[in-house]
């Protein structure tokens, strides 16, 4: 078989997050060739393109080159819409970094949009394309824990940042305290795309929270706005209840109001499987299960100990190996396997359907929060198929999503 044609990509959104984008896109995939770059900052898209020796372009020469298949949306939450909506108009690919869009009209549109044009709609985060969470999702299919019950997440920050740079220029643009930002929307994507890997489909949620301390002040004296008041136009706080499909029910604590804390696990009938913060393809998978009782070495006790109706038995911890690659900082790993989905004609894993569909179970607990009725899902995705396990090392682990 001829090797596939390389997939030209062009980045717009030179921002914090595209050094490792573009690092990654330039060295691991040989199924991406990253062409250009740009960015409303010209002076951005200059030092990224010299970096790493692609073309600094502008959005309309991005979207009039045919040569460029697919656009790589890194661009901060609020241009997502605009930006993604331009590049699908010009018939190009899309992949868009966390989440989709601002709001549930725009997402839709988006998503109707790529479906009518019939192009692909890549949505961040691909975290769950990562080593550790391919692994636990073999884990789990293959009954380690029993048959899934329920799924736990808690995530909590505090964003109230007191620099004196705070949202004083484009540099210092602080993405999380505006629209779409927040710990709900800027770290509750991972959690939710990990899940619905895990679990599948969401039928209902509902919750309570919303924007909780809207109104805040700056507070460093050192700010040139000190003082003055500023107000936080996204949800912040958010504690929600999930139904899946396959009858498991699932909780979420997501807050950019308190102190840091993180904890995401999985129960099943025969077991527990800690998880890992999802901002990261790898880390500890821990099962706990209880323990078969050994065979006894030497004659039972006499008379016997009697045994109530319910023995607990003995639980034990095990730390369990990676079966799948890809365990260090990837991202982009996603757009890779938009591309090789894009030559082999099959769905991507990070298929517009997942981004929708967490998108949605956001929208759905804000909804709840503000009606106080549970909110049932209009949305419906696959849970996207696993990476076959392998031991492939090195630049060799590409093989795995070649298929």
């Amino acid at each position: 078989m001829a090797q596939h044609k390389k997939v030209k990509v062009a980045v717009i959104g030179c921002g914090t997050i595209s050094k490792i984008y573009m690092e990654n896109l330039t060295t691991k995939f040989s199924i991406v060739d990253l062409v250009g770059c740009s960015d409303l900052i010209s002076e951005r898209s200059a030092a990224r393109a010299e970096t790493f020796g692609v073309k600094q372009m502008t959005n309309d020469e991005i979207y009039d080159d045919p040569e460029i298949e697919v656009v790589m949306n890194l661009t901060f939450p609020e241009a997502h819409y605009e930006v993604s909506k331009e590049a699908l108009m010009a018939g190009k690919h899309v992949c868009v970094e966390k989440m989709m869009t601002v709001t549930m009209a725009e997402a839709t549109e988006l998503f109707c949009l790529a479906q009518e044009k019939n192009l692909l709609f890549g949505v961040a985060p691909d975290t769950f394309l990562g080593g550790g969470w391919q692994s636990a999702r073999k884990y789990v299919d293959d009954g380690l824990i029993g048959r899934p019950i329920s799924i736990a997440a808690v995530c909590t920050t505090n964003y109230s940042p007191n620099t004196p740079l705070f949202d004083v220029d484009p540099d210092y643009f602080f993405f999380p305290l505006h629209p779409g930002g927040g710990v709900p929307y800027d770290l509750g994507g991972y959690y939710l795309h990990n899940m619905i890997n895990l679990l599948g489909s969401v039928r209902r949620v509902s919750g309570f929270g919303g924007n909780i301390n809207p109104d805040r002040m700056y507070d460093n004296p050192h700010h040139p706005k000190y003082k003055e008041p500023f107000r936080v136009e996204t949800e912040t706080t958010i504690a929600g209840a999930l139904e899946f499909e396959n009858g498991c029910v699932g909780t979420i604590l997501f807050s950019s109001d308190s102190s840091y804390f993180d904890s995401f696990s999985i129960h099943g009938s025969d077991g527990v499987l800690e998880l890992f913060h999802p901002n990261f393809y790898s880390g500890d998978l821990i099962l706990k299960r209880i323990e078969s009782e050994p065979a006894p070495k030497f004659a039972p006790p006499s008379p016997p100990i009697s045994q109530g109706p319910f023995v607990r038995g003995v639980m034990s911890e095990y730390k369990l190996p990676m079966l799948h690659g890809y365990l260090e900082n990837n991202r982009g790993i996603g757009l890779a396997d938009l591309a090789y989905a894009l030559r082999n004609n099959r769905k991507p894993r990070v298929d517009a359907e997942l981004g929708y569909h967490a998108f949605e179970i956001i929208h759905g607990i804000n909804e709840s929060c503000r009606t106080g009725q549970v909110y049932e899902m209009t949305s419906r995705c696959e849970r996207p198929r696993m990476i076959a396990p392998a031991a492939l090392v090195a630049t060799a682990q590409e093989h795995m999503l070649d298929d």
